[in-house]
């Protein structure tokens, strides 16, 4: 699609959306959102990462196993009706599902039986199309696929424990092993190559229905994978591990105001040497598949790719690790080389520093900037202010991280921020208005994107939370009903949209 210049959109995953299955999917409820978005004149659509999610993740989609595959819990029942791999009749019974929470687990339980009724309906009645479609999806994947689905068939058969435990010669990834292997599972390898063809199938039907309405989709790639991956266990050379395929150094950050251990986040980091040597081809093909998905990308904790901070694995907090410069210089003009107009943004929120600040501003990479965080000590120098917007930046109200306007408001903002929104305003916002008002103030800024959360479109307050970091438990289960996105809603976003010169 054409780039946009001076647009808006709205932040909202795909688990949130309405879904009689216990979570929400890619289905007829995202074509709905889609039509909201468009009659509001929203021009993006932004998610959280698509990649699989899993219980010992508490479900995080910046926690997958895979940073290739996608996340077959979001394909819908419904339009495997429609393309014919299941009835009306298989859907029965629908288990009772409570509205407005995502249940990760029924869910996945659900989708279990479905998926293997489709799969068995594949194979027992072969369409010649869909086969074919199904032979060109593995063919154009086969970078990363045949690796990514034996790591999930073998992490079951081992009853989930880490690839370090399984049996030397599958650890170690020797060949006999490894066909000997693929031979005996052959039947689980194809099922799951499958379900990400129809992960694929029905991810990029909503993407060309987004792009014919003049929506753009806009992903999100998590720096790090975890170690328990398909990554690291088919690629261990591209991470620092030990002779024993340790992790060596793990991914933190260092203590701060938040934290005075600092966060140890626990991933192995990156050996950027070897990457190097290798033309950074993983993370090239990382960016290209992404590419295949989105219209535009985010990098998650991008300073990491001009420092990041590394712990020694063994230990259990962040405060004695250490900087490490990785040659970013040299990792982003390759990656401009390969994707010249690659529509990249970078999260560079929290305590920045000036390299990284450099590093952004030299490859024309969009920063991101946080109206929540306006009215704090800084004020009215604060970087977050609009009248102190940089135009080459996203402004969001909030994010998946940080409370909802009208929570932040009720729950977090001190006597003082409020004080000071006042005086930026000029009057007193009473509290059901103070959701447009944050929302006026991010479209009217100079910021080439603005982007809302779904939550504060709705005024809602910090039940509606996406993710609260440093909270294991309890995360990413928000969803809304339908009916929210019925009367005016559309209109009243579409005119401020317009008052702005957002279209």
């Amino acid at each position: 699609m054409t780039t946009i210049e001076r647009s808006s959109g709205i932040l909202l995953h795909i688990t949130s959306l309405p879904s009689r299955f216990g979570i929400g999917d890619l289905g007829p409820e995202a074509y709905r959102f889609a039509n909201f978005l468009h009659r509001a004149k929203q021009r993006l659509w932004q998610t959280l990462p698509l990649n699989p999610i899993h219980h010992e993740g508490n479900y995080s989609p910046y926690s997958s196993w895979s940073a290739f595959a996608g996340n077959t819990l979001l394909i819908s029942p419904e339009m495997m009706v429609q393309d014919g791999f299941l009835s009306t009749k298989d859907l029965e019974p629908i288990p009772g599902f409570k509205p407005g929470r995502t249940d990760f687990l029924l869910a996945e339980k659900y989708k279990t039986r479905l998926f293997d009724i489709a799969f068995d309906r594949f194979k027992s009645k072969p369409r010649r199309q869909m086969h074919n479609a199904f032979r060109q999806f593995c063919f154009a994947n086969q970078a990363w696929l045949h690796d990514a689905v034996r790591f999930t068939v073998l992490k079951s058969h081992f009853k989930n424990t880490s690839w370090r435990q399984w049996p030397d010669e599958i650890k170690w990834r020797r060949s006999k092993a490894l066909k000997k292997a693929d031979r005996k599972f052959k039947e689980a390898l194809i099922k799951e190559k499958f379900l990400q063809f129809l992960f694929d199938m029905q991810w990029q039907a909503l993407r060309n229905y987004c792009n014919n309405e003049q929506i753009q989709l806009f992903g999100d790639i998590p720096i790090y994978v975890i170690y328990n991956s398909a990554d690291v266990w088919s690629q261990p050379d591209l991470f620092k591990l030990d002779d024993q395929l340790r992790p060596d150094g793990v991914s933190g950050v260092p203590p701060d105001y938040f934290s005075a251990t600092g966060q140890l986040w626990g991933h192995p980091v990156y050996r950027w040497d070897r990457l190097k040597s290798t033309g950074y081809e993983w993370w090239l093909q990382r960016i290209g598949h992404n590419l295949a998905y989105f219209d535009w990308i985010r990098i998650d904790h991008f300073r990491g790719l001009v420092a990041f901070w590394e712990v020694p694995a063994d230990h259990t907090s962040a405060i004695k690790g250490k900087w490490v410069k990785a040659d970013a210089d040299d990792f982003l003009a390759c990656l401009f080389r390969r994707f010249p107009l690659l529509p990249l943004v970078a999260e560079d929120l929290g305590a920045i520093t000036a390299d990284v600040r450099e590093t952004i501003r030299r490859f024309e990479i969009l920063g991101m900037r946080v109206a929540l965080f306006a009215f704090g000590q800084d004020f009215p120098q604060s970087p977050y202010l609009p009248h102190n917007m940089e135009r080459h930046c996203v402004f969001l109200t909030g994010s998946h991280d940080t409370n909802t306007v009208k929570g932040w408001f009720q729950s977090e903002a001190t006597v003082e921020e409020k004080q000071r929104l006042y005086r930026y305003l000029g009057y007193k916002v009473p509290v059901d208005q103070v959701h447009w008002v944050m929302i006026r103030l991010v479209m009217q800024s100079t910021a080439r994107i603005a982007l809302i959360p779904l939550q504060d479109i709705f005024g809602l307050g910090k039940t509606a939370r996406m993710n609260r970091p440093g909270k294991a438990l309890g995360n990413w289960r928000w969803r809304f009903s339908s009916r929210r996105l019925r009367g005016a809603l559309a209109d009243q976003l579409a005119e401020l949209t317009e008052t702005f010169g957002r279209r």
